[in-house]
């Protein structure tokens, strides 16, 4: 319980019940001289009493029900068509506890259609860049989740609109903000500029910014920041910065990595990591939650790719002229990182700036995760490379996709393949 929250005791045998303040007083919850008393079906007087009683007793003996001011039932979504969104959307209304209203710029896209199809969704059509769409989005509702597509805008309009939209939530009545981040990686770095990562280090400030409103904010609305990581999914996906290659027969990853490791997330997960944020607002306040399935090298992972199809694999670490000169980065290394940001602006990062931070950044280890706090919030979590793998060479048969082997293929891949729907939509998407 935090200093300050509302509870209701209610004392057995007695009839008697006690709303109240629990104020905590190191070990001591104490009842203020405003508490009304209640006796069962008799009627509410004030009582002009202080009664302060073991913080323990409280919450065991007496029994407490805490009333969060940051319970929600109606959660605003943005981002809910992309790769992250669509599990955490799915794992909000899987038991119609939750009902969520997706922004989205095309309402007729197979994404929307699919997560509308899930049920206590709805869709508004429109873009997270326009004030009155952001009022229409919150507007009757009471939790939001917002992940803005940093490639779409680059850092400088997700900077300002990250502050709009939370800034549009308080004042619609939002009762509990979680914003969608990636690691603040330039500050983790020491402020190194080999670290710079424009589509992390926009999220990352934009978070601290939040979490620092929320110190000022958090009676009103609270907030918590869910920070992810490259999707492991994309390791067999087209169109990422680590898809492979198939040399010869052998699965090949070829990225600058060294003997780095990325702290890969798995999608299903973030689904559950976002639905228990809400799920526990008292604790969730304030938190940034920061998940990864495991530092894997990429050593490691072709390992395990091959332990669970039994075909070959192999991970070639490779110098940044040569993965710059590759065919399929060739052609967008010197494109704007985010492709609706203004080319000629001397803020915005080509996309060889930009990913030559990222890599930099698993390579020399800048990023932690505790895994200890993982493992107690999502106990059934994925752990390993391996666990992933087989979980999804299963469930792509079971799906009709085929095994791992099938689907690395580049003639079995089409624009479905695609994990980022940046990709997919040949980042060509509307700001």
């Amino acid at each position: 319980m935090k200093d300050g929250r509302p509870v209701e005791v209610r004392i057995a045998d007695t009839g008697l019940t006690v709303a109240g303040t629990c104020r905590l007083e190191t070990d001591r919850c104490t009842l203020m001289e405003t508490d009304r008393f209640q006796r069962s079906r008799g009627p509410r007087a004030s009582a002009s009493v202080s009664r302060s009683v073991p913080l323990i007793a409280c919450v065991l003996n007496l029994g407490v029900k805490t009333m969060s001011a940051h319970a929600t039932s109606t959660i605003f979504v943005i981002g809910g068509t992309g790769a992250q969104g669509i599990p955490i959307v799915r794992a909000l209304v899987a038991d119609k506890k939750y009902s969520v209203r997706v922004l989205t710029r095309d309402a007729t896209s197979s994404r929307a259609q699919a997560l509308l199809a899930l049920g206590n969704v709805s869709i508004l059509e429109g873009s997270f860049a326009d004030e009155e769409v952001l009022r229409e989005g919150f507007r009757g509702c009471d939790g939001a989740f917002i992940n803005i597509d940093g490639f779409n805008t680059g850092e400088k309009a997700e900077t300002y609109w990250a502050i709009r939209s939370y800034e549009i939530a308080i004042e619609e009545g939002i009762k509990f903000f979680v914003y969608g981040n990636l690691d603040y990686a330039l500050k983790k770095s020491g402020y190194d500029s080999r670290f710079r990562t424009g589509h992390y280090d926009g999220k990352g400030r934009m978070a601290e910014w939040v979490l620092f409103q929320n110190e000022k904010n958090s009676e009103r609305m609270g907030a918590a920041v869910f920070t992810s990581g490259p999707y492991i999914e994309m390791v067999i996906s087209p169109l990422t910065p680590m898809t492979p290659t198939v040399e010869d027969g052998v699965v090949t990853w070829r990225v600058p990595l060294g003997e780095g490791a990325v702290p890969h997330v798995a999608l299903e997960d973030c689904g559950f990591y976002v639905r228990w944020l809400f799920d526990h607002p008292e604790r969730a306040n304030g938190m940034d939650l920061e998940v990864a399935i495991e530092h894997m090298t990429y050593t490691d992972m072709a390992a395990a790719f091959e332990k669970v199809t039994g075909h070959p694999a192999q991970y070639i670490d490779t110098d940044l002229d040569t993965y710059w000169n590759s065919p399929d980065l060739r052609g967008i290394a010197d494109d704007p990182a985010g492709y609706n940001a203004d080319p000629h602006d001397k803020s915005t990062m080509s996309f060889r700036d930009n990913f030559t931070g990222f890599w930099n950044v698993w390579k020399h280890g800048i990023i932690t995760r505790d895994y200890a706090l993982l493992d107690e919030i999502h106990p059934g979590r994925i752990r390993s490379a391996e666990e992933w793998f087989r979980r999804e060479d299963r469930l792509g048969r079971e799906l009709g996709k085929g095994g791992l082997w099938d689907r690395v293929q580049p003639e079995n891949w089409s624009m479905d393949s695609a994990i980022l729907k940046s990709s997919a939509d040949f980042r060509t998407g509307k700001l």
